[in-house]
């Protein structure tokens, strides 16, 4: 192959001025826009260059006190090409701080910019000290047999002219304001799900418009949520506390300067009587129309605000991001109504139907139809998932629910007036899911390849919503490591997730168990958790944040845990194995529902993943300790990681690089290779196995939740790309196309979960939306497109432009909008030659890796166009 045409394309800039409206490419801590209620005291900042500016030779920044007019911090000119995560300098921030920024830079020519637009953030409440509020419930018991709604309510005056005003409220459950009347802010399911005993999310709104001088009324919803509500398959509740309360801070500024606080105290009514009879995460919402909201009565109250830490919530909350339209209607039952949306979702479906009084219209959802066409629910287990709606008169009514969430692509109405004729208007699917912003895109020739990036990107909106589950329909809905652990790298591609891993990641930290290993679920609502591969997302996932991001604080702030939970490995392992015949192995969920396995954890011995595993967590903590500048702890455990790989290698592995000790597996032989757990003279040897077990299995792969990531990734790295080519694009059993060829609009569960010939897979695990083998996601972009980050260089301040040529398509392109702005990689196979287009934001390098590795050249911002020769 032989590059013949090489061309760059800049802008020209007249001079280096932000453009107008720039406050979009400066950002706070995680990507904040102008944040509101803002949760560090000592944020960085992040700007992106204007297009033209190839690099940064140095900045200054300035921020301001809104309220004071002074400068809190002047970094003063800064010879740095850092734009990225600049931390501040000043004095700590202080709760309810109002701030403004600015930023200049001064290019690779000694050239200065113009100063940016300022750039606005404002403090929340940032510890319990800054809360007068008490927790109110209502006084009256709630019907134990319900997850019962309760309201509550205040009135009072404002006495003034409002400057502005400052909503600041949590709950132990979850819960929607109204200030007059209106909504209060656009969240859902707020504060979220955290490790509640530990910590609190708060929120805080503006409502400076929704006041009015002189009389005002406030009211709160408050649901079980995941609080005191119905959580997992054993029918457990309560199982962070026994009801619902809120704690509620309204902060008004009158324009004459004097201030004025109202809390939630025992000066509030409350009552659970009124239209939502029950709100539950897993069996829906009863809703009776005939029951205003009536029989107010006194609070519980408590001015003590427990030992949860209670901070602003650190990412985006739950939002309505989508409405998908009714694509077709059927009556497969009469009177039973199926209207079929064309997308498996979650979140609700929005009414606006024709009801009689007193009848009640029920809404159950269904993520596929049996053969008949009725609505296939087996799969949901023990949850209900169905909303009822009782009407107080007849008429059209337009509803949707408020507490909580389904997991659906067909909705079935029954109960609606006889003689009524179904319109495709009556439902609308509303999409939620954690409002975080679209930073990638992923294109191609092949239809069913960009059905599978549809898929996989669906997979992730659906489960993304607080925390990350493995599923968002049955009576599970949990957050496993596991399956967060492999998809963490293909999800920060599509979103920009840094600040919903880090938040997680807290949560993890609050509920690391005693002896440093990490639960299988987090939050913890299980209580157990030695899982290789499933506790390893405690260094997994804060190192591939970090690479992706290049924020030091997420190693930082993890560090401690991770080397809790390599100690708790140590503390299993004797000469660097962990086996059940030495030491008393672990137990775990293996390489879960691998195809044609003897059982649902796989054929790969557990002992073995566990010292896999063992190994690459510790080489990952030496290389945070690296990374951080703990040199003494680096060498530990660079030193310790080298044990158990020695050890691996003698164990498992003989001199012509097969498996002894244990069964042949594709995982066994990928994790080795991936993890880089045996010398390279042997991974050459070794991989001959490999490819000889993936041609026993007529080129499928043989792998499940722990060893799918790695097939193509370890394929490709050692020379077998085509193979991996193969096994990604094969149609048949297993593979991620056979489930498209099935229909599948998300990742589902199992590789089988359905087929056209057999049916449907074993109900009692059955999801058709679960993220985990989207992780081919990463092969795909990084290597299918060629975007790939650079660990030496992290946050894309260096990355690698290197696509694999091959495959049954003719074109592909990949866009990532990086925290330095968008980068993008194309090709294309056109009149014998190929095409590459590439895009490089300014202030950062990439190193083009020109097709089978035979050229490459690194170059800077800019655009770049090659054609080579086949």
């Amino acid at each position: 192959m032989k590059k013949i045409l090489t061309t760059l394309c800049f802008a020209t800039l007249a001079s280096l001025a932000y453009a107008e409206g720039n406050a979009h490419s400066l950002t706070v801590g995680e990507g904040f826009v102008e944040p509101l209620g803002f949760h560090d005291a000592t944020p960085s900042f992040s700007w992106k260059l204007p297009e033209g500016v190839k690099a940064q030779s140095a900045f200054q920044m300035e921020v301001r006190d809104v309220q004071s007019r002074t400068t809190v911090w002047d970094s003063g000119w800064m010879e740095s090409d850092q734009s990225v995560l600049v931390p501040y300098g000043g004095t700590p921030l202080a709760s309810r701080q109002q701030l403004a920024w600015r930023v200049r830079f001064r290019d690779e020519t000694g050239t200065d910019s113009d100063w940016s637009e300022l750039a606005h953030f404002e403090m929340g409440l940032l510890t319990s000290k800054d809360w007068k509020a008490q927790w109110i419930s209502p006084k009256e018991e709630a019907d134990p047999k319900k997850e019962a709604v309760a309201w509550l309510r205040r009135e009072f005056p404002a006495s003034g002219k409002i400057a502005h005003a400052r909503l600041h409220v949590t709950a132990r459950g979850v819960f929607e304001i109204e200030l007059n009347g209106e909504k209060v802010g656009n969240d859902h399911f707020a504060n979220g799900w955290t490790s509640y005993k530990h910590r609190l999310d708060t929120l805080t709104y503006d409502v400076t418009a929704q006041l009015r001088e002189g009389g005002n009324a406030i009211t709160a919803m408050l649901g079980t949520g995941w609080y005191a509500g119905r959580i997992g398959w054993k029918h457990q509740k309560n199982l962070f506390g026994q009801h619902p309360e809120l704690l509620l801070q309204l902060e008004i500024t009158y324009q004459d300067g004097a201030t004025e606080i109202l809390v939630s105290d025992g000066e509030w009514q409350a009552t659970f009587d009124g239209p939502i009879l029950s709100s539950s995460l897993y069996d829906g919402e009863e809703y009776d129309a005939r029951k205003p909201v009536s029989g107010w009565g006194a609070v519980a109250t408590s001015a003590d605000l427990g030992s949860a830490r209670l901070i602003p919530k650190p990412f985006a909350p739950v939002r309505k991001t989508e409405e998908l339209a009714v694509q077709s209607i059927s009556e497969p039952e009469s009177g039973r109504f199926v209207f079929d949306l064309g997308q498996n979702m979650v979140g609700w479906a929005k009414l606006n139907i024709p009801v009689e009084k007193d009848q009640t219209v029920t809404i159950r959802f269904a993520e596929m139809l049996n053969t008949d066409g009725t609505m296939y629910t087996v799969n949901y287990r023990s949850a209900k998932s169905t909303d009822t709606y009782t009407a107080a008169k007849t008429g059209t009514i337009e509803w949707e629910p408020s507490f909580t969430f389904h997991g659906f692509r067909y909705v079935e109405l029954s109960g609606v007036p006889n003689g009524a004729t179904p319109e495709k208007g009556w439902v609308t699917g509303v999409v939620l899911h954690s409002d975080l912003p679209r930073v990638g895109t992923f294109e191609s020739s092949h239809e069913k390849l960009n059905q599978l990036q549809s898929n996989i990107i669906w997979g992730q909106r659906g489960n993304f919503l607080d925390i990350p589950t493995d599923c968002p329909q049955r009576d599970e809905r949990l957050g496993w490591t596991g399956d967060a652990q492999v998809f963490c790298p293909t999800s920060m591609f599509n979103y920009d997730c840094h600040a919903f891993w880090k938040s997680w990641l807290g949560s993890m930290r609050d509920d690391q168990m005693a002896e440093g290993q990490i639960p299988h679920v987090i939050p913890d609502v299980l209580g157990n958790g030695d899982s290789p591969g499933w506790m390893d997302a405690a260094t997994f996932i804060p190192w591939e944040v970090y690479v992706r991001t290049g924020d030091l604080e997420v190693l930082a702030e993890n560090f401690q845990m991770m080397e809790r939970l390599v100690g708790y490995y140590r503390s299993k392992a004797e000469d660097g194995l962990i086996s059940k015949g030495r030491k008393k192995g672990l137990a775990g969920f293996g390489d879960w529902l691998q195809p044609y396995a003897s059982d649902a954890k796989g054929d790969t011995p557990l002992d073995l993943l566990t010292t896999a595993y063992y190994a690459r967590s510790t080489k990952i903590l030496a290389d945070s300790a690296r990374v951080l500048g703990k040199t003494a702890e680096a060498k530990k455990y660079a030193s310790a990681a080298a044990v158990v790989r020695q050890a691996f290698t003698k164990h498992y592995f003989d001199e012509g690089g097969k498996l002894k000790n244990t069964p042949e597996t594709q995982t066994a032989y990928l994790l080795a290779i991936a993890f880089d757990l045996i010398p390279a003279e042997l991974q050459e040897k070794a991989v001959v196995h490999l490819v000889r077990l993936v041609h026993d299995a007529d080129d499928h792969l043989r792998t499940g939740f722990l060893g799918t990531p790695y097939i193509t990734q370890v394929l490709d790295q050692t020379r077998h790309a085509d193979l991996a080519f193969t096994v990604l694009f094969k149609e048949t059993y297993p593979s991620w196309f056979y489930s498209i060829n099935q229909g599948a609009t998300t990742m589902w569960e199992r590789w089988n979960s359905y087929s056209h010939e057999d049916g449907f897979g074993d109900a009692g695990m059955n999801s058709f939306n679960h993220y985990a083998y989207g992780a081919i996601g990463q092969w795909m972009y990084e290597r299918i497109a060629g975007l790939c980050p650079d660990p030496a260089h992290p946050g894309y301040k260096h990355f690698f432009v290197h696509p694999v040529i091959g495959g049954p398509f003719d074109w592909v392109r990949a866009e990532l909008e990086t925290p330095y702005g968008k980068a993008s990689s194309g090709w294309k196979r056109e009149d014998g030659k190929i095409t590459m287009e590439v895009a490089i934001p300014p202030n950062t390098t990439a190193t083009v890796v020109f097709p089978n590795g035979r050229k490459s050249e690194t170059v800077g911002a800019g655009t770049y166009h090659f054609s080579l020769d086949m």
